[in-house]
């Protein structure tokens, strides 16, 4: 049986073809149904997708992605897949379960994903069956690249950084306070634009200053969305994102000081992926 599975953002999709043992990755542009229609969707996938398959008879596809927590986008999307693979089973789905399967396969666990947002759930082995509201970025994201790159911004525009870290700060981004705040107040995908500053945190590890952003932040994370699951004193936590595998080391030592199980830490939810779709 050939698979085909799809992690999507909305800048970025990877493709990966199973064919037994054979894997066989493609990098797309992201799709996101917010921001493109069926016929959109199908004409990039035609150009971008199919002729790297190369006329290969898929038997089922597996989409995650975002925007698909919207029933609307869901039936849209597998619509467009439909056309696309005729004569497939089509699952689309959003990417809080492709975390879910990905960090737990067929077991019970919370799986949380931070990356330039977060969120979290407890799984139960097949659905989802607990996820603490996602407030956004503006309103939540606790934990997410976008929270911690606020942080960053945050301690620059307080100047509240050292003259050492300051002097780091100018000389990474070369931006000024009133570039910033157009940034994030008038120009879209305002998200993205915080979370690009988390790379600071990770570039500037060891300084007491950055060490309390990335602790706070993720502390922050732990008390507002895994202490409502009761599951999390009883289950191990897992983790898929940039901003999770990057600190990695502190979110062990927190969950540990709070006496929670750490449990797998994934870049990008793909590996996980296949090996669910492989043994499923």
């Amino acid at each position: 049986m050939v698979k085909l599975i799809a992690d999507s953002g909305a800048t970025k999709c990877e493709w990966c073809l199973l064919d037994g043992k054979k894997k066989k990755k493609i990098i797309t542009q992201g799709i996101s149904p917010y921001f493109l229609d069926a016929e959109q969707i199908i004409t990039l996938l035609r150009k971008e997708l199919l002729p790297k398959l190369k006329d290969v008879q898929v038997d089922a596809v597996y989409y995650y992605g975002t925007g698909l927590s919207n029933p609307n986008n869901v039936k849209m999307l597998r619509g467009a897949l439909k056309k696309l693979f005729p004569g497939a089973a089509i699952e689309a789905t959003h990417d809080l379960m492709a975390a879910a399967r990905a960090l737990c396969g067929n077991n019970k666990g919370i799986a949380c994903i931070l990356g330039t947002g977060s969120n979290s759930c407890y799984f139960d082995g097949k659905k989802i069956v607990k996820n603490s509201p996602g407030l956004g970025y503006v309103l939540g994201d606790e934990g997410s690249g976008a929270y911690l790159g606020k942080k960053v911004i945050q301690y620059y525009l307080y100047n509240t950084y050292d003259e050492d870290l300051r002097a780091r700060f100018d000389a990474r981004f070369v931006t000024t306070p009133m570039e910033i705040l157009e940034n994030v107040y008038k120009k879209p995908l305002a998200n993205r634009y915080l979370a690009s500053f988390a790379i600071f945190l990770a570039e500037n590890r060891g300084h007491y200053m950055i060490e309390n952003i990335i602790e706070d932040g993720l502390n922050d994370f732990i008390i507002n969305h895994l202490y409502k699951y009761r599951e999390s004193w009883t289950l191990p936590i897992s983790f898929a994102g940039s901003i999770a595998f990057g600190f990695r080391d502190v979110l062990k030592e927190l969950l540990g000081s709070y006496e929670l199980e750490m449990g797998t830490v994934l870049k990008n939810p793909m590996e996980g992926l296949i090996t669910y779709h492989q043994h499923e």
